[in-house]
C-alpha cells in the first residue's frame, strides 16, 4: 500500500533518534527523545488551500523539522509515518 497526500499534506518518516550522547553514553529507548527531524516521503500536488494557491517548497528525499506535536502518526505495513500540512514544516535541513 501506498500513501499520496492530497492538497498540501506532505507524508514523512522520523528519522532514528541518537542512541548515544556526546560524551558517549547509551541511552534506554524510553530515554530517548522523539527527534523533529523527517524525511519526506510523499508531497502531494498543492493547488487552492483555504482560497489560496499553494506552491508546494518541500520535495521527496529532503529532510525536514517539523514542530513536536505536528500531523497526524499512520502506521502503514509496520512502518510509522507521519501527515502534516506543509505549514507545519518549520525548515528544510540542508
Amino acid at each position: 500500500m501506498k500513501l499520496k497526500p492530497l492538497a498540501d499534506r506532505v507524508v514523512l518518516k522520523q528519522l532514528q533518534a541518537e542512541e548515544k550522547t556526546k560524551s558517549g553514553l547509551f541511552l534506554a529507548t524510553s530515554a530517548q527523545e522523539k527527534p523533529e527531524m523527517y524525511e519526506v516521503v510523499e508531497v502531494g500536488p498543492g493547488g487552492m488551500v483555504d482560497g489560496k494557491e499553494v506552491a508546494m517548497a518541500v520535495k521527496k528525499g529532503q529532510r525536514v523539522l517539523v514542530g513536536k506535536y505536528s500531523g497526524t502518526t499512520v502506521k502503514v505495513e509496520d512502518e510509522e509515518y507521519s501527515i502534516v500540512r506543509q505549514s507545519d514544516i518549520l525548515a528544510i535541513v540542508e
